[in-house]
């Protein structure tokens, strides 16, 4: 009976917290983002130019876009068509609960854990659909800067929070069915698309059987020491992203990896490895890799001297984004405009999603609203992700940043570098695992020590 009663305490606790919780995190898209038309704003390796309607020429080179190939003379709803087409995951409550918890809900502690599953998203975009894909309902779901937005969440958040306290679950009626959404498209490559659409979304559900889900990144965490509740740093969640890729068991799957920088340094012979990796007479291609580096923008606080290097980093077409943030909060971040982050907040408590449903809404898993920060603000500890298709492509990619790590170093040693041969001929520690441990002594302790470095995260 005392163990009884004290899960019912832990559960009501746990609904407590939820509630408050969520009203905390139910404000994070009611203020306004403002962007000039003066300056370009760079999204993933697209620029945008927020020409008026009537503005029919190329605004001059001195804008600031100055990677031609990317270059896109577009207005404000294309850029906000293809922001939304991002995938957005944030702080869920009322999921099933995570195993050797009480837990239902990640609001408070999964911010880290949710802006490496929208990096990771990103990578599984480029190599699915391609950067050029957006999602073709994205300018129709609400837009968090209408008027009614205020009394709409204030009326949502109300109805929640009675929920949470009375154990009930809000249930949401999908708007765009998968049906009504597949009959609209006039091709097979279009259909395709919006199948591959859900299917990357589902795989980041919030259940234990998604094989990118909080629930499973939890177990891989395990392994370093975190547990449902803590705080996860940009370079843990590195970590663990790699092996939840490895130890995704999907046909689709089976054609991508990740890679993750060791100590700040990317040795080439081990990325072509893995992308060379189980490759059979009947699948000679090479595998794709997303390159993870987890680095420090420098000491206490982030130095300026690397902001023309991240925004290098952001204007590339197959860089992935960067788990960072600021302090006590991560962020995902995805552009820029001048010197100001653009960015996606997971601080957002929403409902739990069942994305084992044929039709479930996609609407919750789309930002309406991009927010953007100042660089001065971000916190030195990061981690910087880029997708290559092939093995050609990480060769090019390879070239093309270290030589942005050149001119951004001047005098001082670069954030990161790329070495011939493979981490073992350094004298490292080799870090490949066996199968009944899924990270190797050398990561536990880098894991470790990343743990104490960075920053805590709410």
């Amino acid at each position: 009976m005392e163990a009884t009663g004290t899960d019912e305490v832990d559960k009501l606790k746990t609904k407590f917290i939820s509630a408050w919780n969520n009203m905390k995190y139910s404000w994070v898209l009611k203020t306004k983002t403002y962007f000039s038309r003066n300056s370009p704003v760079l999204l993933l390796g697209k620029c945008y130019h927020f020409k008026y309607e009537d503005e029919n020429k190329m605004l001059p080179a001195r804008s600031g876009c100055t990677i031609e190939d990317h270059v896109i003379a577009g207005n404000v709803e294309e850029f906000r068509k293809d922001f939304i087409s991002r995938v957005w995951l944030t702080y869920r409550e009322e999921f099933p609960q995570i195993e050797g918890s009480a837990l239902t809900t990640d609001c408070g502690w999964g911010c880290t854990l949710r802006t490496g599953q929208m990096l990771l998203a990103q990578g599984l975009i480029l190599h699915f659909l391609g950067r050029a894909w957006t999602w073709p309902d994205a300018l129709n779901i609400e837009n968090s800067d209408s008027e009614s937005w205020t009394s709409h969440t204030v009326k949502k958040f109300t109805a929640s929070f009675e929920a949470s306290l009375s154990g009930e679950r809000e249930l949401k009626t999908p708007t765009i069915s998968l049906k009504e959404t597949i009959g609209k498209y006039s091709d097979d490559h279009e259909k395709r698309n919006e199948i591959y659409h859900r299917k990357i979304i589902s795989w980041f559900g919030d259940s234990p059987l998604a094989f990118f889900g909080l629930h499973q990144l939890i177990e891989y965490g395990k392994k370093s020491g975190k547990k449902a509740g803590d705080w996860y740093g940009p370079a843990v969640v590195a970590h663990i992203l790699r092996k939840a890729v490895e130890e995704a068991r999907h046909p689709d799957l089976q054609g991508i990896t990740i890679y993750v920088a060791q100590d700040c340094t990317v040795y080439n012979s081990d990325v072509i490895d893995k992308q060379s990796a189980s490759m059979t007479s009947d699948n000679a291609d090479d595998k794709a890799v997303i390159i993870l580096v987890p680095v420090r923008l420098g000491g206490e606080r982030t130095n300026t001297d690397y902001l023309e290097f991240v925004k290098g980093i952001l204007s590339l077409e197959y860089c992935v984004g960067i788990i960072g943030g600021k302090p006590k909060q991560s962020y995902y971040f995805a552009g820029f405009q001048d010197d100001s982050l653009i960015y996606m907040d997971p601080h957002y408590c929403q409902s739990f999603v069942d994305v084992s449903i044929k039709d479930f809404p996609l609407e919750t898993f789309h930002c309406p609203s991009p927010k953007k920060m100042s660089f001065q603000k971000m916190d030195p500890s990061c981690t910087i992700g880029f997708y290559c298709r092939n093995v050609q492509d990480f060769k090019r990619a390879s070239e093309e940043i270290s030589k942005m790590l050149k001119i951004s170093s001047k005098e001082k040693y670069p954030l990161f570098t790329f070495v011939n041969g493979h981490s073992r001929d350094y004298d490292f520690t080799s870090t490949t695992t066996n199968e009944e441990d899924l990270f190797s002594e050398d990561e536990k302790k880098r894991l470790k020590r990343f743990s104490t470095e960075e920053f805590v995260l709410l």
